[in-house]
């Protein structure tokens, strides 16, 4: 542990009882925004030795490592495939390949209880041959043949990747074919001998946010300099992209400038020439069927003297959308209780992710001769959550992954034609389950709004007040939490008498864009009383108590707690804070912060600073405040979330005398780990500090 560096760093940027002030005019940890620099290089290998000397003094400590490892690592893990041509493609780590291996196999070989896998990329040997921590990013690749693919590897687990061209064919990679350096690349095959890049082509080429800017068609033997331009968007706008939608009969090719995050113009590309498509701003393209374009609304729209209601999958010939007359028709409409997660096509239905209370459903949708629709749900298990994937534009079967908070994954395969499920895969339980249960209950919040949230606990719990109980949340971007089977919570915290709680608050998806919106910018507090009636509710229960309560979040979910521990500090006793956004007056100049000003609001502009103080935790710490010891975690390459909104928060904290610990990855980027002996230390390091601090 290097005590002199902290103890300098302390003394020479000590701050005064007005640091929370003070922040917003003068940053004293400026400094830490370098990321790679010297002397916050320094500073962060002096937490991490405080921190690592702090939680492997914890018993536990061995234990809760070598139980993660032994879970990462499992052979009975189930590989999730996907399907390209003939093959299932996989990608899979363990303790013999660290950084993964890419491996195919045929559909035949998978349903196996044993499938013989063939190695297509080896990265650790990659890695090794070329001295590069090489990160595997997937890959993107020409269909319907998928011979040619675009291999994204990434340095230690940054966003930005380097792009080679690859054979699957001869399982090599191609010499003197496409290659990319590396930067925050969009890849799209328009055909076998051009591309469509958006990438760093220099000065100017780049949004605010750091992403593609200009989208050019770039030609096979050609200099990426000679690249012929298609498309500028904005500076401030987020990106520029282009993807390619197909069904059992065509291909079409969409560009898209992403004006906000949630809001978009949308051309279609045809014989070179771009044509905008008359599509509402903030709706999210589906999928192409038919020769149709299938969206979802995110707020109601007026149609011929109706209202189509948020939320619902609406759709329109593609050739109506480019004369701008489109009439759309709907194919399904949420309720109160029921949110659509999104749709997925096989060669001839539509499959439609439902969400009923935070419980998922699948069903399947068929176009008759008389061109109606008439659909099926999916009988497979209730109170879970179901996951639609391995759908293609030749097959009509598709794959569904099944989990329950104490109900190990499963995989099926569903025949879109005949509805027949057939079950596939299972893995053993990796916990002790048979004393437990689960529990749906809804919270109270500030305005009158009813709060779903999970409890995961031993049927024999006493509700003494007394139990160690993890609260987990996120509260933004639209994003659900639903149940799922964790083995590492399950093995490190319920067998050891811990309490599980996932909390669905506005800002997340659950129920749909409007439960999304209702915690957007000005409102985001509506959030954090969310979370913050979960936990009055749990201590109601008296299924625990402020000294046995811990919460975790990671990146908006990192903000979340962030915010939660400074507006409520003795409410907590523990808090996990992943490669969180923490100063909120900054993040739209850190990286990919500026993509964000939609969910947050623009700190440059007065009034939407004035909202976002409120709760920026950067700027809302109080000398004089009584904080429980947070442990904030980050890494060195995230090049999405800047690890100085966690660096400068502890530094802030520990000048005004607080007792917080810190801990930075140096590699793993915005995922936190990127193998699975990294993913073991950082939970053993979690689970160390939570039981230290809860049990």
């Amino acid at each position: 542990m290097n005590k002199k560096v902290l103890a300098a760093t302390a003394a020479a940027l000590a701050v005064t009882a007005g640091a929370a002030q003070a922040v917003e005019s003068t940053d004293p940890f400026l400094w830490l925004e370098d990321v790679e620099g010297k002397q916050a290089l320094e500073w962060v290998k002096a937490q991490n030795d405080k921190t690592i000397d702090y939680l492997k003094k914890v018993p536990s400590y061995n234990e809760f490592y070598q139980d993660s490892l032994t879970i990462l690592n499992s052979q009975d893990r189930l590989a999730y495939p996907t399907r390209r041509g003939n093959y299932y493609y996989n990608f899979w780590q363990d303790g013999t390949h660290v950084k993964g291996v890419y491996r195919r196999t045929s559909p035949e070989s998978y349903r196996k209880a044993d499938p013989e896998w063939e190695t297509v990329i080896d990265v650790d040997a990659l890695a090794k041959a070329e001295n590069q921590d090489w990160v595997f990013k997937g890959l993107d690749c020409y269909a319907p043949d998928y011979k040619r693919c675009m291999v994204a590897l990434s340095r230690g687990g940054a966003d930005a990747t380097v792009q080679r061209e690859f054979d699957l064919d001869t399982k090599q990679f191609v010499t003197g074919g496409f290659e990319l350096p590396e930067a925050k690349s969009g890849v799209t095959w328009l055909d076998e001998n051009h591309l469509l890049v958006g990438t760093d082509f220099g000065e100017g080429s780049l949004t605010d946010s750091g992403y593609p800017r200009v989208l050019k068609l770039w030609k096979r033997d050609t200099p990426l300099s000679e690249a012929k331009t298609l498309y500028e968007g904005e500076q401030s706008s987020v990106s520029v992209g282009a993807y390619i939608l197909r069904d059992k009969q065509q291909r079409i090719t969409l560009v898209r400038e992403g004006l906000t995050f949630y809001t978009n113009k949308t051309f279609l590309l045809e014989s070179g020439t771009l044509k905008p498509l008359s599509l509402p701003e903030d709706s999210d393209i589906g999928g192409y069927f038919n020769g149709d374009l299938f969206i979802q609304l995110k707020t109601d729209l007026q149609q011929q003297g109706q209202v189509l209601k948020q939320g619902s999958i609406i759709y329109a010939p593609v050739a109506a959308l480019v004369k701008g007359n489109p009439v759309f028709q709907v194919l399904a409409t949420p309720t109160e209780h029921a949110s659509i997660e999104w749709l997925n096509f096989t060669a001839n239905h539509v499959v439609v992710s439902w969400l009923k209370d935070v419980v998922s459903q699948v069903e399947v949708f068929s176009l008759t001769p008389e061109k109606t629709w008439q659909s099926k749900v999916i009988e497979i298990k209730d109170n879970g959550s179901l996951s639609v994937f391995n759908t293609s534009a030749e097959h009509d079967d598709f794959f569904v992954d099944f989990s329950g908070f104490l109900t190990p994954p499963s995989i099926y395969q569903v025949d879109a034609v005949t509805h027949k499920v057939t079950a596939l895969k299972s893995t053993p339980a990796k916990f002790d389950n048979r004393d437990m249960l689960v529990e749906q209950h809804f919270a109270t919040s500030t305005d009158g709004t009813k709060v779903p949230y999970f409890v995961v606990r031993k049927k024999s719990l006493a509700l003494n007040g007394k139990n160690p109980t993890l609260l987990y949340g996120y509260g933004g971007f639209e994003v659900s939490l639903n149940p799922y089977y964790s083995a590492l919570t399950g093995k490190n915290w319920l067998e050891k008498g811990g309490v599980y709680v996932l909390a669905n608050i506005r800002g997340g998806g659950e129920y749909g864009p409007g439960w999304h919106l209702a915690a957007l910018k000005q409102n985001r507090h509506k959030a954090y009383e969310d979370f913050e009636a979960v936990a009055e509710d749990l201590i109601a229960r008296k299924i625990t108590s402020s000294a046995h309560l811990g919460i975790q979040g990671g990146s908006n979910g990192g903000l979340l707690v962030g915010a939660a521990v400074t507006r409520r500090p003795a409410l907590y006793n523990a808090v996990v804070c992943q490669v969180p956004l923490l100063d909120m007056k900054r993040f739209n100049k850190l990286l990919a912060g500026a993509s964000w000003m939609a969910e947050y609001g623009n700190p440059d502009i007065d009034n939407e600073w004035e909202y976002i103080r409120t709760y920026s935790p950067y700027h809302n710490v109080e000398k004089d405040v009584s904080y429980p010891k947070v442990f904030f975690t980050t890494s060195t390459r995230d090049d999405r979330v800047h690890p100085a909104h966690a660096r400068k928060m502890v530094a802030l904290m520990q000048s005004q005398g607080h007792d917080v610990i810190y801990f930075e990855n140096m590699e793993g980027g915005h995922a936190g780990a990127s193998n699975n002996n990294s993913r073991a230390d950082m939970y053993a390091q979690i689970y160390s500090y939570l039981a230290d601090r809860l049990m």
